[in-house]
């Protein structure tokens, strides 16, 4: 259906397509790097584009960390084990992601999000909260990338029941 993007040769078309790829969604650098590189006919010309767009502190990988975390806890309302393994796979450098971690967790609390999660999750379902309820909401909790005694501990206290212990995810 689509073909190859056409290559471009010159600075000015390459920082276009940055830009405009920025104005859509910020990026990471490492992300920047792959989308220009598919685009660019030489390496040396990402890395000038990438210089130009550094240092003019239109890409920066701590503020990319710190609005991605934000957006993830506040409106998707996800773990940090969730976000970190999201931002490691867009090429964001640990430093940043602990940083950008440990400011938002002076902000939010992992276990009023665990509970409005349940909540949400329990009135949507109908009859009695089974095992295999309990089991679906711990799984679908460990998805969002919470800590599992957090959410054992939520899960005791609001559906009064034992709580089986499970391995942390890697």
């Amino acid at each position: 259906m689509f073909g190859k993007p056409r290559k471009l040769d010159t600075e000015a078309e390459l920082y276009d397509v940055a830009v405009r790829a920025l104005m859509r969604r910020g990026h990471s650098i490492a992300e920047m790097t792959k989308l220009l590189a598919r685009r660019a006919d030489t390496e040396l010309l990402v890395q000038v584009v990438l210089a130009r767009l550094r240092e003019s502190g239109q890409l920066d990988d701590a503020r990319y960390a710190k609005q991605f975390v934000r957006q993830r806890t506040e409106i998707r309302r996800q773990g940090k084990f969730r976000i970190t393994r999201d931002l490691r796979a867009r090429g964001v450098a640990d430093e940043h992601i602990a940083a950008a971690l440990a400011e938002a967790a002076e902000s939010t609390d992992e276990a009023a999000i665990v509970r409005q999660r349940i909540e949400r999750k329990l009135k949507l379902t109908r009859g009695a909260i089974d095992d295999r309820k309990i089991a679906s909401l711990y799984g679908s909790l460990m998805r969002a990338g919470f800590a599992p005694d957090l959410i054992r501990r939520e899960l005791k206290a609001i559906a009064r029941v034992e709580v089986p212990e499970a391995q942390m995810p890697e």
